[in-house]
């Protein structure tokens, strides 16, 4: 079995939740009849393996230094993204975004070794809408970063690909939810 075929079955098993009636609530606040919950697998030794080793293999060709986005969601899957790439000897480096740029300090919004002129790439679990990525991204470029694209593990195909494409970006993803609910 290949490391996406193991990782398809990670997120089948642990993470998808399937009701007859819309009963999960999304962070856009929608109601919908499933819900992946892909911290039981991005926060897991095995699928911290499989995500990085595919994350890294979908962002190397943009020619990146960086992969992160918006806490909680991303920060497992830029970390294992890192770990990987260095193991391979091609080095991306982590970063975080905070919610809301610190309230002391540095009060910094992303938190990392990266600086302003580099390119990276946004990381995130599940897209729905993109509001999520789309904060990461706003605040990416603010600080001076260029966003060269946003990666998931899965697109709802809720409208994030359009959402992301108004900012002038493409959403890249390892799996679609039609995935999940056609197999």
């Amino acid at each position: 079995m290949d490391l996406k075929e193991k990782l398809f079955q990670l997120i089948k098993e642990r993470s998808l939740k399937v009701a007859e009636e819309p009963i999960f609530k999304l962070s856009s606040g929608k109601l919908s009849r499933y819900y992946l919950d892909l911290k039981k697998v991005t926060l897991d030794p095995e699928g911290g393996y499989l995500v990085g080793n595919l994350m890294f293999e979908l962002v190397k060709p943009f020619g990146i230094s960086a992969v992160g986005g918006l806490t909680l969601g991303a920060d497992p899957i830029a970390y294992a993204t890192a770990l990987i790439s260095y193991q391979k000897g091609e080095p991306i480096k982590p970063f975080v975004v905070r919610k809301e740029p610190k309230g002391h300090g540095t009060k910094r919004q992303i938190e990392g070794n990266v600086e302003p002129g580099e390119k990276v790439v946004v990381v995130e679990d599940v897209i729905t809408t993109a509001a999520s990525s789309l904060k990461a991204v706003k605040a990416c470029r603010e600080y001076g970063l260029e966003v060269v694209a946003v990666c998931a593990i899965v697109d709802r195909k809720e409208g994030g690909r359009e959402n992301l494409a108004k900012e002038g970006l493409k959403l890249y993803s390892l799996f679609t939810i039609d995935d999940f609910l056609n197999r």
